[in-house]
């Protein structure tokens, strides 16, 4: 392959041809046949084209509802945008269990992120604190055309601090930066305010000839967000978790002995949240909020012991059974894509176009859901029976079954186990029949 210069200046159709133009035969074709995956709505696929760089056409990916959840006493049917057979089915399952057991509660216990400057300085401690000190409410002051708007929304900046880093790192130092960003998700916001307080610390610094003390690095939010955190939770009496294998109390007793798995041994936890994850991340998908954030300050969060674990836990008190999920959550209902991306207003719309605080309570409800279907498929009938009776039709359509033959798959499966190997076997012996 060589190097091509101007790439992105070629329109999206030529760029699928030279794309194309690196392969041969059936490769090539399919590759040129992604203008049919364009909106047919030139202003919608423009729309689209812009949300990234180089983009060559769209990339589908289920979007489905899950009905009947109870939070905090209000009914939503919660859009969920993922392509792993059975997620939907589970969170719906385990919505229904818990509408008819009080359903979830949830309570937020903190909105604050954080940002940081990161400097090097080559002067003594003491010094940098008290150039701080003396000079924070300047800098406050001095950054109020930045702030005064997210100030009149109830939010702005909520602290600035010196964080000693010098037994890390020589010589490194942070100015930590706490912030209330209402309901945006705040990224530009709080990079902005970052770099303006750089700014002013510098010209600070060469007022008073110190300015070669002072070496800035970088000026970024963080997307961990510990001080960001809901708690979602369910609970009811051990008679009303009986199945049919297990009695009530039995069966909150094996329950927790599976989140005390999920809490000592890491390779069991990070299945464990992976799960909560197909829950939670399906629905900041569907509402235009950044994923990859959420993931990565959750799992930054479940190891803040010192170890990973799980983040839902169990307590067993009297005659109750409790399930709790503790996650950071840093979400916006305002900028970015949830008021570009038409299905990410659509989602909000349904949702009842909730605040960020309410957003929060759905999604964290959503990932205790999802943790406690696969829990309870794990300690009873076991997660394959489940999951591969919803995989069940991918692979009647990878192994290219007409629609006859798919009906008939999924009655001879009804009662057995469902693999790759036994449903082309099957779908073979039809093939074999006819």
């Amino acid at each position: 392959m060589d190097i091509i210069d101007g790439f992105s200046k070629l329109s999206k159709q030529d760029k699928i041809n030279w794309l194309a133009s690196l392969f041969e035969d059936k490769t090539a074709e399919d590759i040129k046949q992604m203008s049919q995956f364009w909106h047919p709505d030139k202003y919608s696929q423009k729309l689209f084209d812009e949300f990234s760089e180089n983009t060559l056409t769209n990339f589908f990916l289920p979007y489905g509802i899950a009905p009947n959840f109870i939070i905090n006493d209000e009914v939503f049917a919660v859009p969920m945008v993922i392509e792993e057979s059975s997620v939907v089915a589970a969170a719906s399952k385990a919505a229904k269990f818990w509408a008819n057991r009080g359903g979830f509660k949830t309570t937020i216990i903190d909105t604050t992120k954080a940002g940081h400057v990161h400097f090097f300085w080559l002067g003594k401690k003491e010094l940098l604190q008290q150039l701080l000190d003396d000079n924070k409410e300047y800098i406050l002051n001095k950054l109020k055309p930045l702030i005064s708007n997210m100030e009149k929304r109830g939010g702005g900046v909520l602290g600035l601090e010196l964080k000693d880093l010098t037994d890390r790192l020589d010589n490194y130092y942070q100015f930590e930066m706490k912030f209330n960003t209402c309901d945006a998700m705040g990224a530009n916001f709080i990079n902005s305010v970052l770099e303006e307080t750089a700014k002013i610390f510098q010209s600070l610094l060469k007022a008073i000839h110190l300015k070669d003390l002072f070496e800035l690095n970088m000026c970024i939010l963080s997307n961990y967000t510990p001080d960001c955190v809901v708690e979602a939770f369910v609970e009811c009496s051990y008679d009303k978790l009986g199945t049919d294998e297990y009695e009530g109390r039995e069966y909150a007793k094996k329950f927790k002995r599976a989140i005390d798995i999920a809490t000592v041994d890491r390779y069991r936890a990070v299945t464990h949240n992976k799960g909560i994850y197909n829950g939670i991340d399906s629905v900041v998908l569907a509402t235009g909020n950044d994923f990859r954030a959420i993931e990565a300050c959750g799992h930054a969060y479940a190891s803040r012991n010192g170890q990973y674990q799980s983040l839902t836990s169990v307590e067993l008190k009297e005659n109750t059974f409790k399930f709790k999920l503790t996650v950071p959550l840093a979400l916006g209902v305002v900028g970015g894509l949830t008021k570009l991306h038409p299905m990410a207003k659509k989602s909000l719309a349904i949702l009842g176009n909730p605040d960020s605080k309410k957003l929060m309570s759905i999604i964290a409800s959503v990932g205790l859901s999802q943790n406690f279907s696969a829990i309870n498929s794990l300690i009873t009938t076991g997660i394959q029976k489940g999951h591969m009776k919803m995989h069940l039709l991918n692979i009647c359509k990878q192994l290219h079954a007409n629609q006859e033959q798919t009906e008939k798959a999924k009655e001879f499966f009804e009662d057995k186990v469902v693999s790759y190997t036994a449903v082309r076997n099957f779908l073979n012996t039809l093939s074999y029949k006819q």
